[in-house]
């Protein structure tokens, strides 16, 4: 493994975890040069599908680029690292639960929109302005309406606290 800090490839392993049911192995490493620790995931290589982009190029699926772009479109927002490779898990779990070989880019898209719909919504409107290509404000507004009229809530909350159960 080569050290991100110094480049040298000498290392030694601190200390070893195994991940999320067992999808992964995350290895603290220590450089022998400079001392620097990192970290360093370890996955089982599998086949994914292709990616089908727009203008029909196919390219396979990178989950370090659909992790950064999440990353990207959660930046300076309380949403943890933590969080976001969830999203990633799970998206990558769909994949591999389909049978299809290929995805479309805007299908993916969609998938991942709906994750960060929950997770947080201005995440959301960010990711859905590239994603979508807004052209101008007006998309841009009438995505945050859409958003509005989606979080209102269904039926009438009472505000009033509960009565306090009488004492025998």
């Amino acid at each position: 493994m080569k050290c991100p800090f110094c480049g040298h490839t000498e290392d030694r392993v601190v200390d070893s975890r195994v991940g999320r049911d067992g999808e992964f192995i995350r290895r603290r490493r220590a450089c022998l040069k400079c001392h620097r620790r990192y970290t360093t995931y370890e996955y089982i290589e599998d086949v994914l599908p292709h990616v089908v982009k727009r203008d029909g190029r196919r390219e396979p699926f990178d989950r370090q680029k659909l992790r950064g772009s999440i990353l990207k479109s959660c930046e300076k927002r309380s949403v943890g690292v933590q969080a976001v490779d969830d999203v990633v898990a799970d998206i990558e779990a769909k994949l591999h639960d389909r049978a299809e070989k290929e995805i479309t880019s805007l299908e993916l898209g969609e998938i991942v929109m709906e994750h960060l719909q929950k997770l947080d919504q201005v995440a959301y409107v960010r990711f859905a302005s590239v994603y979508r290509q807004f052209k101008d404000i007006s998309q841009f507004m009438d995505e945050v309406k859409h958003l509005i009229k989606d979080d209102k809530p269904t039926k009438a909350v009472s505000t009033k606290p509960p009565k306090a159960a009488a004492k025998r």
